[in-house]
């Protein structure tokens, strides 16, 4: 492939970056941050790279194909504007066109966060005993966010959220069973997993998918992944209960649902079942309720 052929391959099939030697483009990072990064520690992701620095911050390096420079920018710069959220300040940023590889690199400059995450990755089996002082700056955060409104269009596992995406998702599970139509769109982190939160103080990490999204989402999302820890779930849904029983975040608790559902190819996951019980509740509930009226944007 010549460096004016378009590739044929998404990056993020074309490249990992937890097998792919990227010791060009750090050296490039470093240099243009005016940064030593830190070789023990680093946090590799198929898409992205952290690493501490010697001046005590945080670079946060991702990579992105021609397929998904679609105009609203990066997310850990844009974060910036939002107020009232537990995260990471961010400082600075640095982008570059990669013509060898033919991708476009970005790399993020923010706080140092000491605390580690709740869970790094797989599937929360134990509750991780979270403070008072947590879930209330937890609530705030994600009333503060929801309350921003923005121009950027939120994406979950790298796709944008709309209401043909949500439908779909559910009628591949359930399909027929109810009205799907999104009724209220808000702000939401979009990827607000346990990964993403960490403890003993919250913040919330990684904001390259933030923006409008259904009302319900960040909510909906953290509570789904909780489902193999019923008392945690339980607490999700004290604390955030005006998002999810709304009728909008009741689909996007389905959604999630549905998501699990599909992708359980046995019944060793400890979400699996959990999601279907949930699953029947919400149609039943959802059936009941009369859909609400369009409020705020559309997808």
């Amino acid at each position: 492939m010549t460096n004016t052929e378009a590739p044929t391959q998404p990056a993020s099939q074309r490249y990992d970056l937890r097998r792919t030697d990227i010791d060009d483009a750090l050296d490039r990072v470093e240099k243009a941050l005016q940064v030593r990064l830190d070789p023990d520690g680093q946090v590799r992701k198929r898409r992205s790279l952290g690493a501490g620095t010697d001046r005590g911050t945080w670079i946060r390096i991702e990579l992105r194909g021609p397929e998904k420079l679609d105009g609203q920018g990066w997310g850990v710069e844009a974060s910036h504007v939002l107020h009232g959220v537990a995260k990471p300040t961010w400082h600075a940023g640095f982008s570059w066109l990669d013509t060898a590889r033919q991708v476009m690199w970005r790399a993020d400059e923010t706080d140092l966060v000491t605390d580690a995450p709740i869970k790094g990755g797989g599937t929360l089996i134990t509750d991780p005993q979270l403070s008072p002082d947590w879930w209330a700056v937890f609530d705030r955060s994600l009333d503060a966010l929801a309350a921003h409104r923005t121009v950027r269009r939120a994406t979950i596992d790298t796709e944008p959220m709309t209401q043909q995406r949500l439908t779909s998702t559910i009628e591949n599970v359930f399909p027929g069973r109810i009205d799907t139509t999104i009724g209220e769109w808000t702000t939401a982190h979009a990827d607000l997993g346990w990964a993403n939160l960490t403890s003993p103080t919250c913040f919330l990490l990684d904001w390259e998918d933030w923006g409008t999204c259904p009302r319900g989402t960040d909510s909906a999302k953290i509570w789904a992944s909780s489902l193999a820890v019923p008392g945690l779930a339980d607490q999700i849904h004290r604390h955030r209960r005006a998002d999810l029983d709304s009728r909008t975040g009741r689909l996007m608790a389905l959604f999630y649902c549905s998501q699990i559902i599909a992708v359980g190819v046995d019944d060793t996951s400890p979400l699996l079942q959990p999601a279907k019980h949930e699953a029947a509740r919400l149609i039943e509930h959802l059936r009941d309720r009369p859909r609400a009226s369009q409020a705020g944007q559309s997808g």
